[in-house]
């Protein structure tokens, strides 16, 4: 098969009936990502044209489907979204990364590093300058900007929620979001579309493309949440491997108030024995590395064997240096994070990272959701994963 081919269960489609011309506005933040999702549709549609499965009626096979864009800024600093050729009739998908913090603007001869606030208005910016003339409009926004922010406590502002209103006032339909913080604050745009989606397959994949030896059974495998937080994604990988499941959480000193916080008096760990077992650490994010990192050493302290830690989206704020030391003294054996945001250049090549990369998925999204079929499929990876599972047990090449 080419590179960049479709097999028979990724091209459902026999027929060019879709929503609307296809159009991708990859903003500057997912400008290699999106050239890669453009280069496997291009490719898909090409295949089934040539194959007359269906004809190339109402432009459904393109050299490319990028919608040129631009977001340029004003001296003040403001700015605009413009589009630069028509956009009418199309079913639009506009991927944003509020996380690339690698774009920077001026200002006052200052250059200010793009932040996800920044992004976001660039977004928005693109939106309205669609408004009224795309067929439909779809986000795809894997790192959900403000996800963080999803439960109000008190006076508190309720970012989150207010994000995706936001959004489809603005006239969005879809919104394609991964791993979500709190999948449950697409309660907040009842009437639109809202998918979160888990890369759980493709962080299976990597580990088992990279260990020959693994035994994926209770006695020596583990699914492990740093915290209470990511709990359903260990509960899933554990389910779906059949293995045990574990987490950590924090004991607090209730009494005692230090910088706004109740310090944290030890982590607690619930789950079965580690002894001798392999370690998946499963979590949605890496930010300064800190926690997934004191999870690591804790498991170590519990004789656990191999570590392999798995973030949604490694951000890594506070750089790679203690990861970097972190696996020259054996605290993990492997560290797997998306291409869904921003990776600084300096982690690519260490020995120890596995990057996966998410074009195709997001170019299966892209096409399923243009034919106006389910992503159920998609939504709910347990029969890729149980494939690649038998796979690597009849030692079949991944």
């Amino acid at each position: 098969m080419k590179k960049g081919s479709a097999n028979t269960q990724e091209k459902p489609f026999n027929g060019a009936t879709t929503y609307g011309k296809l159009g991708i506005i990859p903003l500057k933040s997912t400008q290699e990502i999106g050239a890669k999702i453009d280069a496997f549709l291009v490719d898909w549609r090409k295949e089934r044209v040539e194959s007359e499965s269906v004809d190339n009626t109402n432009d459904y096979s393109l050299d490319t489907f990028i919608v040129e864009a631009s977001t340029p800024r004003f001296g003040s600093g403001e700015g605009k979204g413009a589009i630069k050729q028509s956009v009418r009739g199309k079913d639009l998908y506009v991927l944003v990364d509020v996380c690339n913090y690698s774009l920077t603007y001026t200002m006052a001869g200052f250059d200010n590093i793009m932040s996800p606030d920044d992004h976001y208005q660039d977004l928005k910016r693109v939106i309205a300058a669609a408004c009224g003339k795309a067929h439909r409009i779809n986000v795809i926004m894997p790192y959900l900007y403000e996800g963080r922010q999803q439960l109000r406590d008190g006076r508190e502002s309720l970012d989150s929620a207010h994000v995706l209103q936001e959004l489809t006032e603005l006239g969005v339909e879809n919104i394609i979001t991964f791993d979500a913080h709190e999948p449950r604050v697409m309660n907040s745009i009842p009437l639109a579309g809202f998918e979160s989606m888990s890369p759980a397959y493709q962080f299976i994949k990597n580990i088992l493309r990279k260990f020959d030896d693994l035994q994926l059974d209770n006695e020596h495998l583990m699914a492990i949440s740093p915290d209470s937080g990511g709990m359903r994604r260990a509960i899933y990988i554990a389910n779906v491997l059949g293995i045990n499941m574990g987490m950590f959480y924090k004991r607090r000193d209730y009494t005692t108030v230090i910088d706004g916080q109740n310090p944290v008096i030890a982590h607690e760990f619930l789950g079965t024995s580690v002894d001798g077992k392999d370690i998946i650490i499963i979590d949605d994010m890496i930010s300064s590395g800190d926690k997934v990192l004191e999870t690591a050493q804790l498991l170590k302290r519990k004789k656990a064997k191999r570590i392999f830690i798995c973030a949604t989206f490694g951000i890594f704020t506070g750089g790679v240096s203690k990861f970097d030391s972190a696996y020259k003294n054996g605290i993990f054996d492997l560290l797997v994070t998306t291409n869904l945001v921003y990776q600084p250049e300096e982690l690519r090549d260490k020995p120890y990272y596995v990057c996966c990369d998410m074009s195709k998925f997001l170019a299966l999204i892209i096409d399923t959701l243009n034919h106006d079929a389910s992503l159920s499929a998609l939504l709910d990876p347990v029969d890729r994963i149980h494939k690649v599972v038998k796979k690597y047990q009849d030692g079949e090449k991944i």
